[in-house]
């Protein structure tokens, strides 16, 4: 037997809708969320939930601890409040930089408001787990988070207060790790399938998280500020900073001896290019950095750009900057421009370069002198490479890792985000329980994030359409929004309705709302986005009432009996 729902009466209701676009809105769900009356801004990256949209935030989060739970996760809450001391240990009170919120109790203690906490958790199973039959267990918590973002935007997708599911695996054995792993991944498929979100696994790095193995869940949107590389041809996908490359040797022995160009005024890769007339694939561009305070130079194709995002992915948690005119001061063996790896690398610098600069390739680049450039150059024969990493900025049509295809790039939203930690933490914090053989085990970890009130926009962004939001049933913040055209005999049979609807077990919005005019109600509810409309309209009178599809847009009248029954079958 059905169970009575709720019947929310607007007239009842705190809801407040507008007409225009709030003037600082630039996405799709910044817009339709506050013009809806879902959220509002309380300050920069700090979002108000109002009734409609705690219902939405609640309905995501309700479907994320059903498929937890189905996998053996056990909810708690940890504090947002936060010790420094663990974050120390671990080191990332100095690696999350600005990004911390910190601050001091009265006795001049040190605390954060947790942005994640893999530490805390950490703790928590080394004082409730001493034996290996205590393991594997899978923690989780939905809760508030926080970031000091630079720069918040696009609404409640990019705040500094957030809610995120974050659960951590535990096991003995880097096989339960990967069960463990296993698990989620398919969480995290039923869950966003039933949210109703267009999503993508794409390989991703792992960074400041450490760990090895590593995937985004991204939900492709133009508002999306990730992106993500898909081969048509093959399953291969990936986010852009985890994009591989794969470049046989060459055969260095046909090259000939380095010969010095005279290339005067030629400092980048575009004036050198004209001044040779060659292609600017045929030189190499040096890129100084910074790690850490030591220089490094990167060598790429020089029609390729160092993508320093995926460059600092790689080297963290070191601090990777630019090189500035001041680096130069007392390093003749540095001449701006015309820098060259030859008699340099491994020796006035640590030399990484991206796979393209293979062993036996030749180049063009500079020659460490004013005005001079050298041909020649060659790779394992000239100078050595120290490390290999993938570094250049992905474009259109570079070849896929797995077929050779030419890839696409697109934009999306991260919604979902897992690793294998491994120890990174469990060494940090001497996380050990006793092993089967009566020795100390060090636990292995696993680390599963999902943007919660991250989803609702993402969603919103999916789904929305020129009329307004469109939610998909489950998330809805009700099953039918029932729309009372205006005269009496209308509203009486629109609240009949709600209640025959709620008694059948549907979640029902019931517009009924004096003076305010039928073009507005339809409007709104359009707005508003409930997969289902009824309208008692103008054969109220009749009991007939129209049945309207929101994502689709048809049409269907209908008695109130053959309504109520349709729309609970």
């Amino acid at each position: 037997m059905a169970h009575a729902a709720q019947v929310q009466r607007m007239s009842r209701l705190m809801i407040k809708t507008l007409r225009d676009d709030p003037a600082d809105a630039e996405t799709a769900s910044h817009k339709l969320l506050v013009r809806a009356g879902y959220v509002r801004r309380s300050s920069a990256g700090i979002w108000t939930w109002l009734p409609l949209g705690k219902k939405v935030l609640e309905n995501v989060s309700r479907i994320v601890r059903e498929e937890m739970d189905a996998i053996g996760g056990q909810e708690v809450l940890l504090p947002a409040l936060l010790p420094k001391e663990p974050y120390e240990a671990s080191g990332r009170w100095e690696e999350y930089g600005d990004l911390l919120f910190r601050l001091k109790d009265r006795k001049g203690a040190d605390y954060l408001l947790g942005p994640t906490h893999e530490e805390i958790f950490t703790l928590t199973v080394k004082d409730q787990c001493t034996s290996y039959k205590d393991l594997p267990v899978i923690l989780y918590q939905i809760q508030t988070k926080y970031r000091d973002e630079a720069r918040p935007r696009s609404g409640v997708l990019r705040g500094r207060e957030f809610q995120m599911k974050d659960s951590y695996s535990f096991d003995t054995t880097d096989e339960g790790l990967e069960q463990s792993y296993a698990l989620h991944r398919q969480a995290y498929q039923k869950i966003f399938e039933r949210l109703g979100l267009d999503y993508r696994i794409v390989s991703a790095v792992s960074g400041a998280m450490g760990g090895s193995a590593s995937e985004e869940f991204l939900a492709p949107a133009a508002a999306g500020e990730d992106t993500f590389v898909d081969c048509p041809a093959c399953d291969y996908a990936a986010n852009t900073e985890a994009v591989t490359v794969k470049v046989e040797p060459a055969d260095g022995s046909v090259h000939g001896p380095v010969e010095e160009l005279d290339t005067p005024d030629t400092p980048t890769i575009e004036t050198l290019a004209e001044h040779l007339g060659v292609l600017a694939s045929a030189t190499l561009k040096n890129l100084l950095v910074k790690v850490d305070g030591e220089i490094v130079a990167v060598g790429v194709p020089g029609d390729r750009e160092v993508d320093l995002g995926k460059l600092g992915e790689h080297l963290a948690p070191a601090t990777v900057e630019l090189v500035t005119a001041e680096d130069f001061t007392g390093r003749p063996e540095l001449v701006r421009g015309y820098v060259g790896p030859q008699g340099l690398a491994g020796k006035a610098f640590r030399y990484i370069a991206d796979p393209r600069v293979a062993p036996g390739t030749s180049w063009i680049t500079g020659a460490n002198k004013e005005g001079k450039h050298a041909r020649n150059i060659v790779v394992g024969r000239d100078f050595e490479v120290d490390d290999y990493l993938d570094v250049v900025v992905v474009e259109p049509g570079d070849p896929c890792p797995s077929c050779g295809t030419g890839l696409k790039i697109d934009r999306a939203i991260e919604i979902g985000h897992i690793f294998q930690l491994g120890r990174k933490y469990a060494d940090a914090f001497a996380l050990d329980v006793l092993g089967q053989n009566g020795k100390p085990a060090r636990v292995t970890m696993g680390s599963y994030g999902i943007g919660v009130s991250r989803a609702v926009a993402a969603l919103a962004e999916q789904t929305h359409d020129e009329s307004g939001l469109c939610w998909p049933r489950e998330v809805a913040p009700a099953d039918v929004h029932v729309v009372a055209a205006g005269k009496a005999k209308q509203t009486e049979l629109a609240l009949e309705v709600g209640e025959q609807l709620g008694a059948a077990g549907l979640r029902v919005l019931v517009d009924d709302r004096a003076g305010v005019s039928p073009g507005v109600k339809f409007t709104d509810a359009e707005l508003l986005g409930v997969p289902t409309i009824v309208v008692a309209g103008r054969r109220a009178a009749e009991g007939v009432v129209e049945v309207k599809d929101r994502r689709t847009g048809e049409r269907e009248e209908l008695t109130v009996e053959e309504a109520v029954a349709r729309l609970s079958a």
